[in-house]
């Protein structure tokens, strides 16, 4: 946890006056019980009204010079805490977006998600307590305990024997807990985990009437949760009357040896009473002081886990290069044997490939499922890096650019469309922030996205909602695209990205992408072989190996696993008036 408390930075002020009003606050309470004591002493044993009502007075002015020290500690405390939150979700935000795939791979969305707001809600609690209580509490313990020496020594016994086992019943209690709740904030990851697979897969649990099914598997996962934070609250629940018995088998033996003291004349009512005050503020102290170690127990586990996430360092940094100039005669992209692994897999998933496209040129990549299409586009963007092999970018390695040249140089259509909250024209302009409207409509043309632009209200300007969910599935690709286009990329990634589309306009795009783009590099992913047949050059892959690299005619004379592709799509007669 303290490694985080570098993000208090900038509210130094406010974690320093938020704990010295509360200890103002404190030390006024501590007079409370002695003014109490000279009421019953010397007001109501002589009978001095106006004695008394001047000390009533007193007590209302110390209540109000209190509650104005709380509620300014309290502002500072909250205002200090929602900076450091602020501050430490920022940063665990961009070091998120410095991490490459493989790692968010082995975190998970939902672990992030959890750790993004829960887990940080958690600290900043934990926080705000810490500057409201960590320092009065024990004041108020310590101050009490000398305040009641100097009534009475013999009796201070009665009051360390009481904090001692206090602070041992809250020592345990933490010691105890901690663990759980670390436990308890996993379970909250996997609950996380199965709301967000039923939300995106909604349609696809209702399509298998899977919803019996899937609300069994919530159940059970939200029953364990329940269970470990039930536990944690048992634990937690022995706090109060644990230490209010502690506390109140003090009270009785300090009220039986202070009636003997009483007796003897060595103590006067009002100290009684005073003393008993002084206890009462031990008792509410440590009370306080056991909910904010509840707190803190909640946020040592959940900082614990953001720290995980901090201490996770990318294995592809930025190189923050300088511009590169493409090598004269270079190709546009060039795999030289090759291969690459995730993380945890037990094969790779390409192996030993080697390939070359020219700048202009339009290479098809085909396969079946799972033999590595995507892998071998996502290794063109850099979004991993080769376990062996050199990949490279007219003439240089993709690891020598910088990820700003880099991503401005390869424009990537993924195989999922998504689209952000906003207008078409905030879209659009993702990857160009300075695009023209002639610009936006040009790209917009070519990816056949114009004519229903233009039949929206609004134009340019019509609304996005979350995810494009106001958009049909071919024109969220058509759309993405588009946005894919503006900047102008030097080499454009397809990836299965015109699988929502009809023939026709497939068609018509890979046709305005070919005459359109000129000197632009195409890679067009795709399982359909009417989309790559008219490539330079084919791609074929199967199970993470190149088995073929021609043109379309080439390939079915050369190319087993292609002419196989072919037949399973199109008819022996279409297939032979392509030779």
């Amino acid at each position: 946890m303290h490694k985080l408390m570098r993000y208090i930075k900038g509210y130094e002020k406010q974690a320093v006056l938020a704990p010295l009003f509360k200890m103002l606050e404190a030390t006024f309470e501590l007079f409370v019980p002695l003014v109490v004591a000279s009421i019953i002493d010397t007001g109501i044993k002589n009978g001095d009204a106006v004695f008394i009502w001047k000390r009533c007075g007193l007590l209302i002015l110390l209540a109000a010079i209190g509650l104005t020290c709380s509620l300014t500690a309290q502002y500072f405390s909250a205002k200090a805490a929602l900076g450091f939150s602020t501050a430490l979700r920022k940063d665990l935000f961009r070091h998120i977006n410095t991490l490459s795939y493989s790692e968010l791979d082995g975190i998970g969305t939902p672990t992030l998600v959890t750790r993004m707001t829960s887990d940080i809600n958690q600290v900043q609690n934990g926080v705000n307590l810490t500057l409201r209580l960590l320092l009065r509490s024990p004041f108020i313990v310590i101050g009490a305990l000398i305040m009641a020496y100097t009534i009475s020594p013999r009796l201070t016994l009665l009051f360390i024997a009481a904090t001692v086992v206090i602070s041992l019943i809250i020592y345990l209690i933490m010691r105890a807990t901690v663990p759980i709740y670390h436990e308890a904030q996993n379970g909250l990851d996997k609950v996380t985990l199965l709301t967000r697979e039923n939300y995106v897969g909604a349609r696809v649990v209702r399509a298998f009437s899977r919803q019996a099914d899937e609300l069994a598997a919530f159940v059970e996962t939200n029953d364990h949760l329940r269970s470990i934070q039930t536990m944690a609250g048992r634990i937690s629940a022995l706090m109060n009357p644990l230490t209010y018995l502690v506390i109140n088998l003090a009270v009785i033996a300090l009220l039986m040896r202070g009636s003997h003291e009483v007796n003897n004349g060595a103590l006067t009512q009002g100290e009684i009473i005073a003393l008993i005050n002084y206890m009462n503020q031990i008792l509410v102290s440590l009370l306080r002081l056991a909910d904010l170690v509840i707190s803190v127990t909640r946020a040592l586990a959940s900082g614990m886990r953001v720290n995980e996430i901090l201490n996770t360092h990318t294995t592809m940094p930025d190189p923050a290069a300088a511009e590169l100039d493409a090598e004269p005669a270079a190709p546009a992209v060039a795999f030289d044997d090759v291969t690459f692994t995730y993380n945890g897999a037990g094969a790779p998933s390409l192996t030993n490939v080697s390939f070359t496209a020219k700048s202009g040129e339009t290479i098809g990549v085909i396969g079946g499922t799972g033999s590595g299409k995507s892998t071998l586009i996502d290794l063109v963007c850099r979004f991993y890096d080769a376990t062996t092999g050199t990949v490279s970018l007219f003439g240089h390695n993709v690891k020598e650019y910088g990820f700003t040249q880099l991503r401005r140089m390869v424009g990537i259509v993924p195989q999922q469309a998504v689209l952000f909250t906003g207008t078409i024209r905030d879209n659009m302009r993702w990857a160009a922030p300075d695009a023209t409207d002639e610009e936006i409509w040009q790209a917009l043309e070519i990816a056949q996205a114009a004519d229903f632009v233009r039949t929206k209200p609004g134009m340019l300007d019509a609304p996005v909602e979350t995810a494009g969910r106001n958009f049909s599935g071919g024109q969220r690709q058509r759309l993405t695209i588009a946005r894919a286009l503006v900047p102008k990329p030097k080499v454009l990634i397809l990836d299965d990205s015109a699988s929502a589309l009809d023939f026709a306009t497939d068609a018509a795009l890979r046709k305005a992408i070919k005459e359109k783009t000129e000197g632009m590099t195409v890679f067009i992913v795709s399982q359909r072989a009417a989309s790559v047949q008219r490539a330079d050059h084919i791609l074929v892959l199967d199970d993470g190996v190149l088995t073929g690299d021609a043109t379309h005619s080439q390939l079915l004379k050369t190319c087993e696993v292609y002419k196989e592709i072919c037949l399973s799509q199109l008819s022996k007669e279409e297939v032979e008036k392509t030779l």
